[in-house]
């Protein structure tokens, strides 16, 4: 009987899948994060793991877990675990794409809407005493967004989705990608740039990124600096990809006008200054916080630990590769 370890409560479907699998299952079910200390423990007789992005895989929790066939990593992005590693060990690692794609859009259009039309701010308001004094010419002017320029920095699939979203409001698309898409020139007449033109001419900036050696501080001071004093930065991606301090900076000096950020370099900390600025809208990193994404990320984290562990050839493999090394 394999058994797996969960370092988190995850919604039920995938627990039921581990489950009826007939896995020794065991979950870390406390409200808080599961200390390092205490994962490198659980792991240590552990053949399979489903894991969080928050959690660090790194050589020293393999040394902990030399049972380790799968790392099931319960998100799309696995910056957090050091494939090259888990694929000369033999490792099989998982993510879970594609599932996430419209939420995370979504909630980049949430952010961009709340930071233009300065919604937290308004909400704030009205929640004091005496704060809404009654409809005022000048009260909370924000900018809107219909006929702006949009620019996608990233177009994989949630950028793409991103992009196809501004098609309601008639807006000018520029993306920054390492291919062409020519889905997105043909039907929504979007055009393909450089980094430095897209910062320059947009006027909200979404990234849409993994997280990579190079595109770690993608956006610092210099590409603040290029951006229009009216546009707004939105990140959905990863924390660092971002230079936060240079964005605090920019920020507080009104460099920019404003950023949406459901992402930080430093999760869950934030760069000294940042939430006492006005002109930033902070979410908990909330990209693919819907109750049917999570659910489906479940599940399908479960089923490529599963197929994993079974022998088969889990559905979103990370490291192909891996399985020469395990041939060998």
């Amino acid at each position: 009987m394999h058994k797996v370890f969960v370092t988190r409560m995850i919604p039920q479907e995938g627990l039921d899948l581990l489950s009826t699998a007939r896995f020794r299952l065991e979950v870390h079910a406390n409200d808080n994060p599961i200390s390092r200390k205490e994962l490198l423990n659980k792991v240590r007789d552990k053949d399979g793991l489903l894991c969080l992005l928050s959690e660090k895989i790194d050589k020293k929790l393999m040394d902990a877990g030399r049972s380790l066939r799968v790392i099931a990593n319960y998100a799309v992005g696995y910056d957090n675990i050091d494939v090259e590693e888990a694929t000369r060990r033999g490792i099989i690692v998982t993510n879970t794409p594609g599932v996430l794609t419209e939420a995370t859009a979504e909630m980049a259009w949430a952010l961009l809407f709340s930071i233009s039309r300065r919604i937290v701010e308004a909400d704030r308001l009205m929640r004091e005493t005496n704060g809404f004094r009654g409809w005022e010419p000048m009260l909370l002017l924000g900018e809107g967004v219909s006929g702006k320029t949009l620019g996608i920095v990233g177009a994989g699939r949630i950028g793409q989705a991103m992009a196809w979203m501004s098609k309601g409001f008639n807006m000018r698309v520029l993306y920054f990608s390492r291919s062409r898409k020519e889905n997105l020139e043909k039907d929504l007449n979007a055009k393909r740039v450089e980094l430095e033109t897209l910062l320059k001419e947009s006027d909200f900036v979404s990234l849409h990124v993994p997280l990579t050696p190079e595109t770690h501080h993608l956006i610092g001071a210099r590409e603040l600096s290029l951006m229009k004093k009216t546009a707004y930065l939105i990140n959905t991606a990863r924390g660092p990809v971002v230079d936060e301090k240079a964005l605090v900076d920019a920020l507080r000096d009104k460099k920019i006008a404003g950023a949406g950020l459901d992402v930080y370099e430093d999760e869950p900390r934030l760069a000294s200054g940042l939430r006492k600025l006005d002109n930033v809208v902070l979410a908990p990193h909330l990209g693919s916080a819907t109750t049917e994404t999570r659910r489906n990320m479940s599940i399908m984290a479960a089923e490529n630990l599963i197929a994993g562990l079974r022998g088969k050839t889990p559905k979103n493999v990370v490291n192909p590769e891996v399985f020469r090394a395990i041939k060998k």
